[in-house]
């Protein structure tokens, strides 16, 4: 008989695991590592290129947990293309998110380096003095943060370990930017135009595009705070006291209580977040130890539109501005005009440059941004349909030199069964922008090995540490009939600074690995080897 807890448990791991290893690895250096278990029978005589790889990487690939999977590899140089290292360059691996090198690029040159989301709000209405008799409409235009990670300085927030995998890995830390920063200027600017009073409702406008829940996580045309609260819970001053807690951000109808409690240092801590009232009423119920660090969890925004809509109404109470609609109430969307030729616009939001964006995706591997790329490459041709958007990245593939018969997508992030990818394909799309004046702002923008994003606690004291710029990726699952996990595929692609100016495009990934057992910390050090590969790579002569 079959061990159904054992079960459950392993793949709810498995799920964590995957969020888990498109972030973090376990940090190392480039000391020796165990004795190379026997060259596995399946694998390929020895290609000229192959015989060239570092001893290191050959003994990672010889590992036992790799005795039935399948390696790629391609490193080439920047000048000519000419193949350097190459394992099955063209065959077909689960990419992961490095699949997000296809959609971020795709998007970031459709939209263009220095384009900005303007979010307009309208008076729709008659305006008597300081008195609007009708409708304030806010336009969403598929802003990713609305204000909510902008620094002073007109740069992204973002940690290294993003609030968005909270529910799946511990560690996620929040920016301290105010998630309402768009809104609240929105209203201000509203406040500035004249108008006290608002006798009608304020409406979010959603018509950019249709949500399509194909895109999973799904993007919406106004996003605030990532579609998310976030829940902050830490210990009380002793066992058995309540833990404080603190949320953000706080906008009508949502509350949230807790009844976690503080456990004595070293116990468990295990918090569980349920949710009702169409996710507007949030409970947090478990146990957090007195040593712990502030434990951050998260809760959907199940209607963004609404949510919008009663942030911007308490955003224009604090500014001045009263509004005589309910500011719990619905989304009333069939109050919103068919265009707004002639309307006055009272307030404007103007995003960052979208190389910020695109720097916030690929740093933290924001899932929600590189499906909403997809949906924005739509809109650019002017569908409001997000499926639409993949022939305008078809397009880009073809003018980028990108074999795109390599890649099969079913969405921007990498997170769908049926997506895959070539080591030549991506390796290509890396290819393309050292062609581009916006080289260096690309490669800057993805993860450093050891510095930053997704390779932070990666080879933090290796000598090439701070000279890969990569994208990692991961498809993890449960193997419940061997009590293990399966590796659909773990990969890591970008550019290896060689030193004088010159940065080789590369990939590496394995499919089909399997760990010796369920503990999650063996999954990690798959994705550790792909980061020592990466290293060993850039540090060969």
């Amino acid at each position: 008989m079959g061990h159904p807890i054992r079960a459950a448990a392993l793949r709810r791991r498995a799920a964590a695991a995957c969020a888990a290893l498109l972030l973090v690895g376990l940090a190392s250096g480039t000391g020796a590592r165990a004795a190379p278990a026997p060259t596995p029978t399946a694998t390929p005589a020895p290609s000229p290129s192959q015989a060239a790889l570092d001893p290191r990487i050959a003994e990672i690939m010889g590992k036992p947990e790799y005795r039935h999977a399948q390696w790629g590899l391609l490193q080439t140089g920047p000048a000519d293309g000419s193949v350097l290292h190459s394992l099955f360059p063209g065959q077909f691996f689960i990419p992961g998110s490095t699949a997000k090198l296809f959609s971020v690029s795709g998007t970031w040159r459709t939209l263009g380096t220095d384009h900005r989301f303007v979010t307009p709000v309208y008076a729709v209405g008659q305006r008597t003095g300081a008195t609007l008799t009708g409708d304030l409409d806010l336009v969403a235009q598929g802003d990713l943060t609305l204000g909510g990670r902008t620094r002073p300085d007109g740069t992204v927030a973002y940690t290294d370990l993003d609030h968005t995998y909270a529910n799946d890995f511990p560690g996620a830390t929040l920016t301290p930017e105010n998630p309402l920063a768009g809104i609240d200027r929105l209203a201000r600017q509203v406040r500035a135009s004249g108008i006290t009073r608002v006798d009608g409702d304020v409406v979010v406008d959603s018509r950019l595009f249709a949500p399509d829940p194909v895109l999973d996580p799904t993007p919406t045309p106004l996003i605030v705070n990532d579609n998310l609260i976030d829940l902050l819970s830490t210990p009380g001053d002793r066992a058995g006291a309540d833990a404080r807690l603190d949320w953000r951000p706080k906008v009508a109808p949502y509350a949230v209580t807790s009844t976690v409690k503080t456990v004595a240092a070293g116990k468990p801590t295990n918090i569980t977040v349920t949710t009702t009232d169409g996710g507007t009423r949030i409970r947090l119920s478990g146990t957090i130890a007195a040593d712990a660090e502030p434990l951050l969890r998260t809760a959907p925004v199940t209607d963004p539109a609404a949510f919008g809509r009663s942030a911007l109404i308490e955003a224009l109470a604090r500014a001045g501005v009263r509004v005589t609609a309910d500011p719990a109430g619905p989304n009333p969307a069939g109050r919103l005009p068919r265009d707004y030729d002639g309307r006055p616009r009272v307030a404007a939001y103007t995003s960052p440059p979208y190389e910020q964006y695109a720097k916030l995706i690929l740093k933290v591997s924001h899932n929600l941004g590189a499906n909403l790329g997809i949906c924005l490459m739509a809109v650019s041709a002017g569908s409001t349909q997000c499926e639409n958007g993949f022939p305008v990245l078809a397009d880009f593939l073809d003018r980028a030199g990108v074999d795109r018969k390599q890649v099969e997508l079913m969405d921007g992030r990498g997170g769908n069964p049926n997506d895959r990818a070539t080591p030549r394909a991506l390796v290509q799309m890396l290819a393309y922008w050292q062609r581009t004046p916006d080289a260096r702002l690309f490669r800057e923008a993805l993860p450093v090995l050891g510095v930053d994003g997704l390779l932070a606690e990666n080879c933090r004291s290796c000598p090439a540490r701070g000279k890969v710029f990569a994208k990692t990726g991961a498809a993890v699952g449960g193997d419940t009939l061997n009590d293990r996990f399966a590796v659909g595929g773990i990969t890591i692609a970008g550019y290896l600074d060689k030193g004088g100016g010159r940065f080789d495009p590369f990939y590496a990934g394995v499919t089909g690995a399997a760990t010796p057992t369920a503990d999650l910390g063996e999954i990690l050090s798959v994705s550790n080897d792909l980061a020592l590969i990466a290293a060993y790579l850039q540090e060969s002569p």
